[in-house]
């Protein structure tokens, strides 16, 4: 009997039989995880997406011959009545393991050479070879679990948001190229030669026009297109959860937002999150933790001990304040390094852009510390004041600019939670973090960017410093943190014609070039458009974290390296000439 014959077709998926299916004659597919021969009876461990379960077959009867042949990862198709499995042969570890298989038919689907690694999980094999194979590595229950782990997020988003009245809409994957942080990525166009698309990197746009053609509540699992430098979190082409609302705050959006993460959470992992979500101004954030992503799984917070040093004659606290910088520390509580130790965290700290990471060793009996004969007794004793340290704390010290100290003792942090096993993995720390800058100072450029995009609101108080002075400006932007992750951030968006050209020329373009950009863009606000924000969250970063994986590329089907490159397919690679030719392209050597 053959595949085609219609009666030969699957029955049951192999991870969904249990001790209930006994005497059930049953017909099975998928691949072969492993055999075992025992004298004349063949054990084949069968697999498919839902599970393993063990084939019985008996070499001796002539039509079962063809299962000598069997190898792993070959496919095959097989007819049997579900029994349990004999006294003391059970297998508690797998999902099946009290039941097995008596193999009545069995045919070989397709041979399989041997694998370039193993098809399991935990697999020792190098991330390159599994890439350059993914659809074997696709094949291993934990990335296959991954993938519909993914699939079941996604629906409960759209569950969720489709309740809430949300419309889930397409935009134009190919655009135009407009300046909105990243690179673009460019796509010639062959009609009109000498111009170019360029892919999205998010819906920005699109989603606000939308707001202006009246769809009060749109959200899509957009695909966004970056051209930057990438890491273990961030992949050139990602999925983005959009959403968009009309007549609204900044309080009914994070509203959305959070009662969203709670039903997904509840639906997917079953953890009800009760509490609200804390919410902390950019500026705490960057003051205690360093970072505008903060991880409050632990403490180690920062302290602000500039007061203590300002009459210090030691040359490095002296030139920082007299330059307007800060001196700041964290204090790790009862804790004894090495030397070596010591130099490890401060060539850590001097990674994230310090000159160098001052420590103070409290003790019994005084002080051990890298600028000892500096310090004075009042300076000592104000430190441990200011601090709170106790004998057996070790303070590590940074004396910079405010950006340097934040970014590198935020670093430091970060390091001394995992190294001294601080951080509490059981935990889901959320923080809505607020009251972002709405620029930032290109020194290169020398003029201020948006932090965000260049259609985020001002606070209202704010408005009138756009111009005159835009460095002090906040944004009526949000970021939802999760475990020191950014898994989404919004704003709500400008709707005015006047603030959004006081924006453009904050940001150095002339009319013109506000108009060459984004000339369609401004002219649908000339039409009536309502008071809208939004919010964006990585879907792949949210996966990520839901799963307690530390590699986006674990949560994509067909994720690129960090060369943002395909080991699998070769992409990307070069064309034809003739492709070039009709693009009006050509390559300079």
């Amino acid at each position: 009997m053959r595949i085609s014959d219609k009666t030969w077709k699957r029955s049951h998926m192999c991870g969904q039989l249990n001790a209930g299916n006994c005497g059930q004659e049953v017909i099975l597919a998928g691949w072969v995880q492993k055999k075992r021969n025992l004298g004349g009876l063949l054990f084949v461990d069968l697999r498919d997406r839902t599970g393993i379960i063990q084939l019985t077959i008996d070499l001796s009867k002539s039509d079962l011959a063809v299962a000598e042949k069997i190898r792993s990862e070959y496919v095959v198709i097989a007819r049997g009545l579900v029994r349990l499995r004999p006294e003391g042969q059970q297998n508690p570890t797998m999902g099946t393991g009290e039941i097995e298989i008596d193999i009545t038919e069995i045919e070989i689907l397709s041979t399989a050479q041997t694998p370039p690694f193993y098809i399991v999980d935990d697999v020792n094999a190098e991330e390159s070879l599994r890439l350059k194979y993914r659809y074997l590595d696709l094949r291993r229950p934990e990335i296959q679990k991954a993938m519909i782990f993914r699939h079941r997020v996604a629906k409960a988003i759209r569950d969720y948001l489709d309740g809430a009245g949300f419309l889930e809409i397409e935009t134009p994957i190919l655009t135009r190229s407009t300046p909105e942080g990243a690179r673009d990525y460019l796509v010639p166009s062959r009609v009109n030669k000498g111009t170019f698309y360029a892919l999205p990197q998010s819906p920005q746009i699109f989603k606000q026009l939308l707001m202006v053609g009246g769809y009060d509540r749109y959200f899509q699992l957009a695909r966004c297109f970056r051209d930057e430098d990438l890491r273990a979190d961030r992949q050139p082409e990602f999925t983005q959860i959009d959403i968009e609302m009309s007549f609204i705050d900044e309080e009914d959006v994070r509203q959305v937002a959070e009662s969203m993460v709670k039903f997904v959470f509840s639906n997917i992992l079953d953890i009800k999150l009760k509490d609200d979500f804390p919410l902390i101004s950019y500026q705490t954030a960057i003051d205690k933790y360093g970072s505008d992503k903060p991880d409050t799984r632990f403490g180690l917070e920062l302290e602000d001990v500039t007061s203590v040093f300002s009459a210090s004659e030691f040359r490095v606290f002296k030139d920082t304040i007299d330059s307007g910088g800060v001196i700041r520390s964290i204090t790790v509580p009862q804790q004894s390094f090495s030397r070596k130790e010591l130099d490890n965290y401060t060539n850590y700290a001097k990674k994230h852009g310090a000159k160098g990471l001052i420590w103070v060793a409290y003790t019994e009996q005084g002080i051990r510390s890298s600028i000892a004969k500096f310090l004075t007794e009042a300076e000592i004793q104000d430190l441990a004041q200011k601090t709170q340290a106790q004998p057996g704390d070790v303070i590590f010290i940074v004396s910079a600019d405010r950006k340097t100290v934040a970014k590198s003792l935020g670093a430091l942090r970060l390091k001394l939670g995992q190294d001294l096993e601080l951080i509490d993995r059981s935990k889901w720390a959320f923080l809505w973090v607020v009251d972002f800058p709405l620029f930032e100072y290109d020194a290169e450029q020398q003029r201020f960017t948006a932090s965000h995009h260049p259609f985020t609101m001002p606070q209202e108080e704010d408005i009138a410093k756009l111009v005159s002075n835009p460095g002090e400006v906040r944004a009526k932007a949000y970021d939802l943190v999760l475990n020191g992750v950014e898994i989404g951030g919004g704003s709500i968006r400008i709707h005015d014609q006047v603030v959004q050209q006081q924006m453009f020329q904050a940001l150095g373009f002339t009319e013109e070039e506000a108009w060459n950009k984004f000339g369609f863009f401004i002219e649908a606000l000339q039409y009536g458009t309502p008071p809208h924000g939004g919010i964006a969250f990585g879907l792949d970063r949210l996966i990520m974290e839901m799963l307690r994986l530390s590699n986006i590329r674990d949560v994509i089907a067909f994720p690129k390296t960090t060369s943002a490159s395909s080991l699998m397919s070769g992409a990307p690679g070069p064309v034809a000439k003739q492709q070039l030719a009709e693009l009006n392209i050509e390559l300079s050597e």
